[in-house]
């Protein structure tokens, strides 16, 4: 099995030192992030901004074949970063990623190939105008996208996508993995995916997924040994039929008025360690809001989850994390 990296989120200092290509004269001599980012410069780049004939993946982001049949497409998501100040140049589409992901997309499609999509920050999280521009393009390709990971958050979550025109039909979700990492509070987690396997005509997409995680409390009992313990399955857990979207936006209105299946998934989001206070209904909204909000400073994803409108004042319940 091999593994495919997807560029991180840096910490802020150096998150707000990504520029978009055409912006590296303005960086001192000793600035450049090209000890950041070399290390994802494909085969035959001289680096990570200047591609050599007939190369045209540069700035941390890159697509390869690891199957017949299936198309696997890394973002920096680096350039939709809220903490990067560069993209007050251009937060549209820094670095030409975007179109580039939409040739990748056509192309797959044309062959008829599934993709899968990897990155670290997950779309809902990004700049506005970036994260809406993404959204289209999921609609616009939902039968050609088999899946998309993404992280960042450190918690056990998921976004749901849906058409532009309602709303109300879900067509994608993104999954987003819990951190290795102990931050905020939490145990260490990690999740493995249950994809469609590996022959003519399948759809690769994910049939479930399960969750491992270090208990820290366990591990920190003098003489215990410290050992990775599965934590759930998706479908099992959540009774779900399937994992696809409308699984995952059916789950969300369910926990709305299930109060138990709610208190459930809250323990999980947090890789067994939930925070000491309960999770009383403004909570429990916003995090649910946060499922179904894969389009940042989008209020009018969550109108069903609130009777009375108030919208803008759930979404300002989400958490204020600084994630890494």
């Amino acid at each position: 099995m091999r593994a495919h990296p997807s560029m991180a989120s840096l910490p802020p200092s150096l998150r707000a030192t990504i520029p978009p290509a055409g912006s590296m004269r303005q960086w001192p001599r000793h600035g450049s992030p090209g000890c950041l980012l070399k290390p994802f410069a494909p085969s035959g780049t001289q680096g990570p901004w200047k591609p050599r004939k007939g190369k045209e993946i540069i700035g941390g982001f890159y697509a390869l074949s690891p199957r017949p049949g299936l198309r696997l497409i890394s973002l920096n998501m680096n350039f939709c970063s809220r903490e990067n100040f560069w993209l007050l140049i251009n937060s549209t589409d820094p670095a030409g990623q975007l179109q580039w992901l939409v040739g990748e997309l056509q192309a797959a499609e044309d062959r008829g190939d599934k993709v899968h999509i990897i990155g670290h920050i997950p779309p809902g999280h990004c700049l506005k105008s970036w994260s809406w521009n993404y959204y289209r393009i999921v609609a616009r390709y939902e039968n050609t996208l088999a899946g998309q990971f993404f992280g960042h958050t450190h918690v056990d979550e998921f976004e749901v996508f849906y058409d532009e025109e309602t709303l109300s039909r879900p067509l994608a979700v993104a999954f987003l993995a819990p951190s290795a990492t102990t931050y905020i509070s939490l145990n260490p987690g990690y999740r493995v995916y249950q994809i469609d396997g590996n022959y003519p005509g399948s759809s690769h997409v994910v049939l479930d997924h399960e969750t491992y995680i270090l208990n820290l409390t366990q591990a920190n009992v003098p003489g215990a040994t410290p050992h990775w313990q599965r934590l759930y399955g998706a479908l099992e857990t959540y009774g779900l039929p399937n994992a696809l979207p409308a699984a995952w936006h059916d789950l969300v209105y369910r926990m709305r008025t299930d109060t138990r299946l709610f208190q459930t998934f809250w323990f999980l989001y947090h890789k067994g360690h939930p925070p000491s206070e309960p999770c009383g209904a403004p909570c429990r909204l916003a995090t649910l809001c946060a499922q179904l909000s894969a389009r940042a400073d989008s209020p009018a994803l969550c109108r069903h989850l609130v009777p009375d409108g108030n919208l803008p004042d759930v979404q300002s319940l989400w958490p204020g994390r600084l994630f890494c």
